[in-house]
């Protein structure tokens, strides 16, 4: 989806997070040819970027390799994560690995937006206690976290779960997904509809 600009341009935010230098010319090539103004990365590590006619968007996803994130309206949105202890020397947990298995949740559509923050230890660097959904890497496993946020609300997200390992974190996601989307308002997100159900409540639903 094309983003309308201040200046009338538009912006698309590229599905790139990891990449090598290959792939990365690649991209830059077929900006380039497309006519890119600038590029940043979002607060989601995805490649943004500015100038691009959104009736080329699919010449120039092909051509670049690469997928459209989900960045706007009310659905999950990209999965941020760091390293993890692939590269990091901090790092606890593969975060890399879980990330990709909770890609398949991206674009799927909620009663509002969803932002999910994997970290691979407590120092947090993907702030997942201030998302939607936030897994924590400790040396037990995950810690999780939901219900958080920041912006003009900010919260600190309800400690769901400890010590749950991967294959655990990535069904209890889906459970929470699951949850949220049969019984929210629209335009709710988590945080609040766990404070009107009660976060005990939402917690034994997940459970069950």
């Amino acid at each position: 989806m094309a983003i309308k600009q201040r200046d009338g341009s538009y912006a698309v935010v590229l599905d790139v997070s990891i990449t090598t230098p290959q792939e990365l010319k690649k991209i830059a090539e077929a900006l380039e040819k497309h006519g890119a103004k600038l590029v940043k990365f979002s607060e989601s590590q995805r490649m943004v970027v500015v100038g691009i006619d959104p009736e080329r968007l699919d010449e120039l996803c092909r051509e670049a390799g690469v997928k459209l994130a989900p960045a706007v309206g009310s659905v999950v949105r990209s999965v941020k994560f760091c390293p993890g202890k692939a590269l990091c020397t901090l790092g606890l947990q593969d975060t890399i690995g879980i990330a990709e298995r909770l890609k398949k949740f991206e674009g799927l559509k909620l009663p509002s937006k969803m932002k999910i923050a994997v970290s691979g230890c407590p120092n947090s660097c993907t702030e997942p206690a201030f998302r939607d959904i936030g897994l924590m890497g400790t040396k037990d496993g995950f810690t999780v976290f939901v219900g958080g946020s920041a912006g003009m609300k900010p919260r600190i997200g309800w400690k769901l779960a400890e010590k749950i390992k991967p294959d655990e974190a990535v069904k209890l996601v889906e459970r929470i997904i699951e949850f949220y989307k049969g019984n929210a308002k629209k335009g709710q997100r988590l945080g609040d509809f766990i404070e009107s159900i009660g976060f005990e409540e939402f917690k034994n639903a997940i459970r069950e």
